[in-house]
This record gives structure tokens, C-alpha cells and sequence, in this order.
């Protein structure tokens, strides 16, 4: 699936990706391949992004590697789209 990861400065990350957990204001919730459409609003916490993926060297600052070698980003609140395979999180 497709994910793009947008904040106010930039778009962070776009890029093919496995699967991707946010912070969900009901609780972390996770999506991968062929998900059912969804928009939700996010909390502070981890958005946490698994498969190969490659940031930019000027965003490279932004995440850090998780435990089971996910790669993470922190966010304060923001709010994410699932529709056709494309993730577009809107994050500050």
C-alpha cells in the first residue's frame, strides 16, 4: 500500500509500505493491504511504519527505529485516510 506522511512544513514520507499502526483517539489501531476505507482523527503518540522504506536525509531527524524494527515518528494530533490501498497521514 501507498503512504504518504504529510506535516505543515512538508510531505515527510511517500513511499510503498507493509503496514502502518497510528494512534487512534479510541486506541492504536493498525493497517495493512486491502483495509477498508477509513478516516479517523489521531492523538499524541507513535505512528510506526513497517517495510523497506527510505526517508529523505532533511527529514531523517523526524523518526527513529522502533523495537521490532518499525520505523516511527512521533505526533502531537493529527488525522488519517485509508482509501484504495493510499494512506495519507496529516500530521503535526
Amino acid at each position: 500500500m501507498y503512504l504518504e506522511i504529510v506535516s505543515p512544513e512538508a510531505t515527510l514520507f511517500a513511499g510503498e509500505v507493509t503496514s502502518v499502526t497510528v494512534p487512534g483517539i479510541n486506541g492504536e489501531f493498525q493497517m495493512l493491504q486491502n483495509h477498508a476505507p477509513i478516516v479517523s482523527l489521531l492523538q499524541q503518540g507513535d505512528v510506526k511504519v513497517q517495510g523497506d522504506i527510505q526517508i529523505e536525509e532533511e527529514f531523517q531527524g523526524k523518526f527513529s527505529k522502533g523495537a521490532n524494527g518499525e520505523t516511527v515518528l512521533s505526533i502531537t494530533s493529527g488525522t488519517i485516510e485509508m482509501k484504495d490501498n493510499k494512506v495519507i497521514v496529516l500530521a503535526d
